[in-house]
This record gives C-alpha cells, structure tokens and sequence, in this order.
C-alpha cells in the first residue's frame, strides 16, 4: 500500500531543511568579529566566508544539477542534507581560515542543489494558482534561520566559540535530513534530463537572461550591507554586540514578514509586483545611507531593510519557472537552478563590492553602492515588462490573424 504524503507535511519538511541551509548561509554575518580575532584576518577578508560560499552555489547549483539529474528525488534530498552535514563539521573542526573556507564550500555545494530541486518540489505538490505561496512557505525555512538560526548560532559563537555554532547547525542538519526521509514523497516525478545545451537555451532567451540579472542585481544588492551588518550596528550605529544579536532576531522577524507579503503578492502579478518591492528597497537603502550613523533612525532603517531584503524571492523564482514553462519547457528545472546561482551570483557581487567599500570608503557608504545595483536591476524590470507587453500583443495579433 502506497504511502499518501500531504503537502503541508511536505513543505514543512523543505522549510526545515532550508531552515538548516539559511542558518548556515548567513551564520558568518554574526560571527565575523570572531573570526577576525581568531584567525588574525582583516574584516574583508572575513567577508569571504560569505562571498566563497555564494559562489560555491553559483556553480554548485547547474552543475550539480547536471550530476543529479536522474537521481530519484527522495534519495537526492537526503544525499544532499547528508553533504551539507559533512560541510559544515568541516568548518567546525577547521584548523586554519582556508579549511574553513573548504568546508563552506561543500556545505554550499549542497545549498545550490538543495534550492533547485526544493524549489521545483513545493510548486509540484500545490495547485498552480498556489506556487509562489508554496515557494514562500519552503523559503520560510531561509528566513526564519535569520530569525532564530543566525542570532542563536551568532550567541553559541559568542558564548563558547564560534565552532560551536557550526556544531549547532549541523545539529539542525540532521533534523531536516530526517523530517525530509519521512515527509518526502518517494514517487515524484524526474524532470527533463538537465544538459549543457539546456543551459544555452536558459542563457540564449532574452526574457530569461533579463529575469536572471534582476534576480543578482536585486537581490544582492542587500547584501552590500548585510555582509556588514554586524560592524555597521556596532561600529558606526554604535549598538553593543549583545544588542546586535537580539537585532538580528528583530531583523529576521522583518525578514519572515517581508517574505510572507512577497510570496502573496507575486502569485497573480510577479512582474508587477517586483518592480514595487525592488522600488521599495531601493528607497530604503537611500534613506539608510543618510541614517546610517544614528542611533535610532539606523536601527528603524536596518529593521525596514528587512522587510524588503527577501520580500522579491518568491516572486522571482516563481517567475524563472514561468519564463521556462513558456519559453524553454525541457529546461525548467535547469532555469531554477541558474536562477539559485543569480542569487548567489548577487550575494558574491554584494558582499564582495561591500568589502572593497568599507576598505576603501568606510561601512557609511555601502549602502549607496548597494542602492545602485537595486536601481540597475529596476531598469532590467523595466525592460521585461515590455517585454512581456510585447509578447502578449503579438499573441493577440497571431490570434486575430
């Protein structure tokens, strides 16, 4: 007798996983101080553990993507979390910088393969007019590790060093491996074989290629601040290092809002409803670039930030998978995971451009340079609107004819 799953069951099980994945992601963000003072390292150096991670997904994503293509969806999912855990006792028994590094890298390996496939499973499980929902409530899993995950293993870090919050997080790890065992259909369907050619055709498609640079630009451009928000709290806002980890609870409660409202919003309209959040976080960024050295008006600022910061990611998966559905149907999966990789792609730019801000120019100026790659990913919006227009009038024009 074949065993009935259900998708809320199923979803929870993602967002647990993806809870162990966001804490890991971002858990650096909070440690950073530490790490500086162990390993010696200057703070953009630091910001590598952010960077290198992102750009392990980047190509971990397609290109594991390729390797798993035709591997049964259950035993991936559970080979996945199985790396993720090996990456991340790496890093927590890491005895120099660089081993450290190497173990955020197989843990990312993970990340990338695990957003693809977790990403195509929640819109599979749910009825279509429900998919961005469905994509929000697995990315849940990301933003309440912001909410709990990063600020618990910032204070592990803090309290018993920074090992022990990688220990924690492996922890985690493994209870997302096991609700994926029991709550994971066995029986779901393979996509399309992934291929070197379907990468081309993702890349070739204008509509997917504007989608794909809004997707880095946008996004990551948070991140030109975020990498830093520990010091910036700190060191300019002039918040105590206990302070900051109950901001980051407060930050990733904005966060989990932002994320909910996003995924609602996106699920009739997504173009439309992009261009008003990216608006959104443009305007933020803006203010926090003038608030950014008070008190108060920097925390109110930081906290609005958060709202907007992972608000836009329902929306632009669900738009990726749409975009392919319509233009390139036997490269949806491969669409997902070169969109996983923009996303990474965005948080290596940001996090590397903001290290380069703060050594040259001071913590005061990376929002700025965040709100130039959010206005850049606005005027692509711009251009796939059109786009879209264009597409729908011609396919009223084929039907008259």
């Amino acid at each position: 007798m074949t065993k009935q799953f259900n998708p809320s069951w199923t979803l929870l099980a993602l967002a647990i996983s993806a809870f162990a994945i966001g804490s890991t992601e971002f858990i650096s963000v909070g440690l950073m101080p530490l790490l500086v003072s162990s390993f010696h390292i200057n703070l953009a150096q630091a910001g590598l553990t952010v960077s290198i991670y992102a750009i392990g997904i980047m190509i971990g994503a397609p290109v594991m993507t390729l390797l798993t293509g035709r591997l049964n969806r259950h035993r991936l999912m559970m080979l996945i979390m199985i790396l993720f855990i090996i990456g991340n006792l790496l890093a927590a028994s890491a005895p120099t910088f660089g081993v450290l590094l190497a173990g955020r890298v197989v843990a990312a390996l993970a990340h990338g393969i695990f957003m693809t496939v977790a990403s195509v499973i929640a819109a599979d499980v749910v009825a279509p007019a429900k998919r961005a929902s469905a994509i929000a409530i697995m990315f849940t899993g990301l933003t309440v590790a912001t909410v709990t995950g990063v600020p618990l293993g910032t204070m592990i870090g803090q309290l018993g060093g920074w090992r022990w919050s990688f220990i924690f997080i492996s922890m985690i790890g493994v209870i997302g491996l096991l609700a994926d065992y029991w709550l994971i259909p066995r029986n779901l369907p393979l996509p399309s074989k992934a291929t070197v050619r379907g990468i081309i055709r993702v890349l070739t498609n204008p509509q997917l290629l504007f989608a794909l640079l809004v997707t880095a630009l946008g996004y990551g451009g948070t991140f030109v601040v975020y990498t830093y928000l520990s010091p910036l709290l700190e060191q300019q806002m002039h918040w105590s290092a206990s302070a900051v980890v109950l901001i980051l609870v407060v930050y990733g409660l904005m966060v989990a809002l932002g994320n909910t409202l996003g995924g609602r919003w996106a699920n009739a309209r997504p173009l439309i409803a992009l261009f008003k959040m990216f608006s959104g976080l443009l305007i933020t960024l803006l203010i926090l670039s003038v608030t950014g050295y008070s008190h108060w008006l920097g925390l109110l600022t930081v906290l609005l930030m958060g709202i907007f910061a992972f608000m836009n990611v329902p929306g632009l998966q669900l738009y990726i998978v749409q975009l392919a559905e319509q233009n390139t149907p036997h490269d949806i999966t491969m669409a997902s995971a070169l969109n996983i990789s923009a996303f990474n792609v965005g948080i290596a730019l940001g996090s590397g451009i903001g290290g380069q801000v703060t050594t040259n120019l001071g913590l005061g100026w990376t929002p700025i340079f965040g709100a130039i790659m959010v206005a850049v990913s606005l005027v692509l919006l711009l251009g796939l609107i059109w786009l879209a227009r264009l597409a729908k009038s011609t396919d009223r024009h084929c039907v008259q004819n």
